[in-house]
């Protein structure tokens, strides 16, 4: 994977191009209805990274679930879909400047765990189960791509957001300094009026 200001995500060697139509409704045959609504109340950048992370966990705990025999292919098809999904929406939110540290930070720390678990699933997966193992490869290759471009932009974000923060503090400093130069000449001006009018009472009784 590569890594660009305008595209984090890439496939194929060609950047991934996404629009404000991928937040409309779509047509996701690997998510139930329940997900698809939990995922329109994820409006959150971070929050919706967050939930793509349990859906591809649920969709790998149940591929493990056939116990000795090899995982499920359309379930791994499912697991490929979540992460594919989860990246284009990673992609959506960086080019918009979206604050996703905090969800990046869990595909970070989630992302690799979920890695090891299908490097387990694929040694223990025979080689006549070749759709299975062939599945596996590429959930993890997927994965392992998510997990890259999310290093890389979490960096960058950290950058970002932190220059902000940075600039935030300068400028609320700068208007505090305004506010108390104008405090100090309002005061200023409230003693020479006093001394005036001290001097000459009867501008101030007419």
């Amino acid at each position: 994977m590569r890594f660009f200001k305008a595209a984090v995500f890439l496939g194929g060697g060609m950047a991934l191009a996404f629009t404000a139509s991928f937040v409309r409704a779509q047509h996701r045959a690997h998510l139930t209805s329940a997900e698809r609504e939990q995922l329109r109340d994820a409006q959150d950048p971070s929050k919706r990274i967050k939930v793509y992370l349990d859906f591809a966990q649920q969709k790998l705990d149940l591929a493990k679930q056939l116990g000795a025999g090899p995982p499920s292919a359309r379930l791994l098809s499912d697991y490929i879909s979540v992460t594919d999904e989860m990246k284009r929406w990673i992609q959506y939110q960086y080019d918009r400047r979206g604050d996703m540290r905090a969800g990046l930070k869990d595909l970070v720390e989630q992302g690799p765990e979920q890695i090891e678990q299908l490097r387990r699933l694929e040694a223990a997966t025979p080689a006549s189960a070749r759709a299975e193992r062939h599945a596996l490869r590429d959930a993890i290759a997927d994965m392992t791509d998510a997990v890259d471009g999310g290093v890389k932009a979490l960096e960058d974000q950290e950058k970002t957001f932190g220059k902000r923060k940075q600039e935030r503090k300068l400028e609320a400093r700068e208007i505090k300094a305004r506010r108390k130069q104008d405090e100090k000449e309002e005061k200023k001006e409230r003693k020479l009026l006093k001394r005036l009018r001290k001097k000459n009472p009867s501008a101030e009784a007419n």
